[in-house]
């Protein structure tokens, strides 16, 4: 599979990566052995970049990544996690002996000395333009407790604030057909900086796979149950922040543009790779097929200038009001 550089780490991603949030919690139960052979199929299917949280299944999912990858010492991954959203969220925890404890934690999840790329994990943004902040993450990469680090922002002024800092390797940020601000100043920004740019949320919390209806029901332990409105963490996080009955009105009509041989949730996966600026896109999966068919992104033909005027008509139609001023 085709990889991509962060700069200015001189790390490499594939360009499809996986998320594993679905592998800790929050979208329903995923159990032991299913994680695993999820993990070990993306591997198989050419992913080398897996990004994880300490969050995630309260430490779950980082350990999953360690257990596949101890049994599977021929398998190269860089491994992103994040910190940050195990405290209450105020600035004045974004301190070094704080990143100490949750580093040391997250290495033990992780079964590692050195963590690949660790990210800040969407936090207040007074964070983002803390000279302490970034002095402390340097503190971290000296003492050889990470090889890089980034952020994870919840908006589009965020990952410029934080692209201006000379040391950040990477932004990872919601970016699909259904959230398409950061193409006017945030890919741009960080492909002349030289910072890798991780796409996170790519179906729409699934929507963009175009399998669900109004009348979908997801279990209770699912954030597209609990989160519709923002009730536990950013609404942005869960279903981009489309309201759920325009976004299936609206995966509707992307289901449509679809491609002869790809499948709504590629098309989608196609058109965020095909973004100048873009280093990995990280769709989650739930099964081994799940897996494989979104590494097989990477070897689908590029969608046609048509097909990239339809996506772009149907989001200003039918989502930009939405979204566009809130992140």
């Amino acid at each position: 599979m085709e990889e991509r550089e962060f700069r200015r780490s001189g790390q490499h991603a594939s360009v499809i990566g996986l998320g594993t949030w679905q592998l800790g919690a929050d979208w329903g139960d995923v159990d032991d052995k299913d994680a695993h052979d999820v993990l070990e199929a993306a591997a198989e299917s050419g992913v080398t970049f897996f990004d994880t949280a300490d969050v995630y299944g309260d430490g779950r999912s980082e350990q999953a990544i360690a257990a596949c990858l101890l049994g599977r010492p021929d398998l190269h991954v860089l491994v992103a996690t994040k910190m940050g959203r195990r405290v209450e969220q105020i600035p004045q925890n974004y301190v070094l002996d704080n990143f100490r404890v949750w580093n040391d934690r997250s290495r033990r999840n992780l079964g590692v000395d050195c963590i690949d790329l660790v990210q800040l994990h969407c936090p207040p943004t007074p964070v983002y333009s803390s000279d302490e902040v970034y002095d402390a993450l340097d503190t971290l990469v000296e003492e050889g407790r990470v090889a890089a680090y980034g952020v994870s922002v919840e908006t589009c002024a965020e990952a410029l604030t934080a692209i201006a800092r000379p040391n950040v390797a990477s932004v990872q940020i919601i970016l699909n057909p259904f959230r398409m601000k950061p193409l006017g100043e945030v890919l741009p920004a960080a492909l002349e900086a030289g910072v890798g740019i991780i796409a996170r949320v790519p179906l729409a919390s699934g929507l963009l796979s175009g399998k669900y209806t109004k009348d979908t029901v997801f279990a209770a332990n699912d954030h597209r149950s609990f989160n519709r409105h923002g009730e536990a963490f950013d609404q942005g996080e869960t279903f981009s922040g489309v309201d759920y009955d325009t976004g299936v009105e609206a995966a509707a009509e992307f289901a449509a543009l679809a491609p002869e041989g790809f499948t709504p949730a590629q098309t989608a996966l196609a058109w965020i790779i095909q973004q100048p600026g873009v280093t990995t896109v990280i769709p989650g999966a739930r099964s081994v097929d799940q897996a494989r068919a979104n590494a097989a992104v990477a070897k689908l033909p590029p969608l046609s200038r048509e097909t990239l005027d339809a996506i772009g008509d149907l989001y200003d139609r039918r989502i930009k009001a939405q979204v566009e001023h809130r992140w």
